[in-house]
């Protein structure tokens, strides 16, 4: 089923309108690369986990390469390329084609009053690699999209900050919790294959 789904992403991708916040410009911008792969048989996603760091406010968490706007950069997409080469060794060129974007989504983390617009670029890898991750991750990790589309493997947390104490969905991978900003990328994602699923709740930002 892999391939199939694979054209079925990338056909429904190119019919797509991911929605731009119009506040961007005027926030910090930062974007991701969503990387996709058929393996073994399977497709999958890639996925790193954060480094412990102090002061990351994603220290720890699964996520996607990606890192903020530097000032000689063009565009979300130059971002997504920069950081995937400097998080994990690989570097997207003519032959690893982005098939599309995703919406983009307000972060939030503290320092930051005005927020930050993070970009989603969905790229297609169809050669082998072995990544080299520099200290900001901790390791790669691929994830069957499978697994995701499967809501038996969806489960329920707590999220808190402070006193308050919020439930959001979230997944384990082989002992690895995928929650947040990086799985409301892949929910829209997921909404592309199969359309709005019941067991996967509107939460997004």
């Amino acid at each position: 089923m892999s391939v199939p789904l694979l054209q079925l992403i990338e056909t429904r991708l190119a019919d797509h309108k991911p929605r731009r916040k119009w506040l961007r410009r005027y926030t910090k911008r930062s974007a991701v690369a969503l990387i996709l792969q058929i393996r073994e048989g399977e497709l999958n996603v890639l996925m790193i986990k954060r480094a412990e760091r102090k002061g990351d406010p994603w220290s720890g968490h699964m996520a996607f390469p990606g890192g903020r706007m530097d000032p000689g950069d063009d565009h979300g997409y130059a971002v997504a390329v920069r950081e995937t080469e400097e998080e994990v060794g690989l570097t997207l060129g003519d032959d690893d084609p982005c098939i599309g974007r995703l919406s983009d989504i307000r972060a939030a983390p503290r320092r930051l009053p005005f927020g930050m617009t993070v970009s989603v670029f969905v790229f297609r890898l169809d050669r082998e690699f072995v990544f080299t991750p520099n200290y900001e991750v901790a390791e790669t990790v691929w994830v069957p999209l499978e697994f995701l589309l499967d809501t038996d493997n969806r489960e329920t947390m707590v999220w808190e900050r402070g006193n308050i104490k919020i439930p959001m969905p979230c997944y384990w991978y082989e002992g690895r919790r995928i929650w947040g900003l990086s799985l409301m990328m892949l929910d829209e994602l997921m909404d592309l294959v199969e359309g709005t699923n019941p067991a996967r709740k509107i939460w997004r930002r």
